[in-house]
């Protein structure tokens, strides 16, 4: 079923949906804990991660838990990291751009992005979306002087178990649609690594609210986030 046939045929309901899902699904708070710092010794690496939800931990009630915390933990191994996590709740791609213009000019070896399920759910068309992304990693690589951006691929928004069908059908295919074409955006580009995230199902996956990532999500995402960051600056 094509996207604007679905949109045409399904909207209604889909809109129904969105709205009973926005008013039932428990609201977390993003998690405590620092959001920049120090640590680690060796060959000194700066480290931004930007974007939404679930960069800024939800469904953890600690840093130390979330993306951040046990992504500094495992590069804290490799480099004297100074990182900053600079990531809100309900994010969009326009909205980082916009926060990541005020924060001036400095410089970040790496930056990680965690963006795009907002842009699905409020209805963003690819095309926009697109050149937004293009337009933030150019920003990146320009004002912040970033040799590496690691570009996080959308969640397979298909299986969230807070989403109802077709409501969950529906939002799952645009998010795989999204990722073909941002994936397009990082061939053939060694300054940008999409990651295509490869996660096992366990007990703690999803957080409570069925929605965001849980504990070893995160612990997943980490790992193979840092792989890929360590194998950028420390090839073998």
């Amino acid at each position: 079923m094509g996207h604007l046939f679905a949109t045409v045929i399904l909207g209604p309901l889909l809109l129904i949906q969105g709205r009973i899902v926005r008013r039932n699904t428990p609201r977390l708070a993003e998690p405590e804990g620092v959001r920049q710092g120090i640590e680690g010794a060796g060959p000194p690496l700066r480290l931004l991660i930007i974007g939404d939800s679930a960069a800024a931990g939800v469904g953890v009630t600690h840093q130390k838990d979330a993306l951040c915390g046990q992504l500094v933990a495992l590069l804290a191994q490799h480099f004297t990291l100074s990182w900053a996590l600079h990531a809100k709740t309900g994010a969009t791609t326009a909205d980082t751009i916009e926060h990541v213009n005020t924060m001036g000019s400095q410089t970040f070896d790496v930056v990680l992005t965690s963006l795009g399920v907002n842009d699905v759910t409020s209805g963003s068309q690819r095309s926009k979306w697109l050149a937004q992304q293009n337009a933030l990693f150019t920003f990146c690589q320009h004002t912040f002087s970033s040799q590496l951006i690691v570009i996080t691929a959308l969640p397979p928004m298909h299986a969230f178990p807070a989403l109802p069908q077709p409501l969950r059908g529906y939002l799952g295919r645009r998010a795989t649609q999204f990722n073909a074409q941002l994936e397009q955006l990082t061939l053939g580009d060694k300054g940008k690594h999409f990651l295509a995230l490869k996660m096992t199902n366990k007990k703690d996956a999803m957080a409570a609210d069925g929605f965001h990532p849980g504990a070893d999500s995160y612990r997943q995402w980490a790992s193979q986030a840092a792989a890929v960051i360590t194998k950028h600056f420390l090839p073998s």
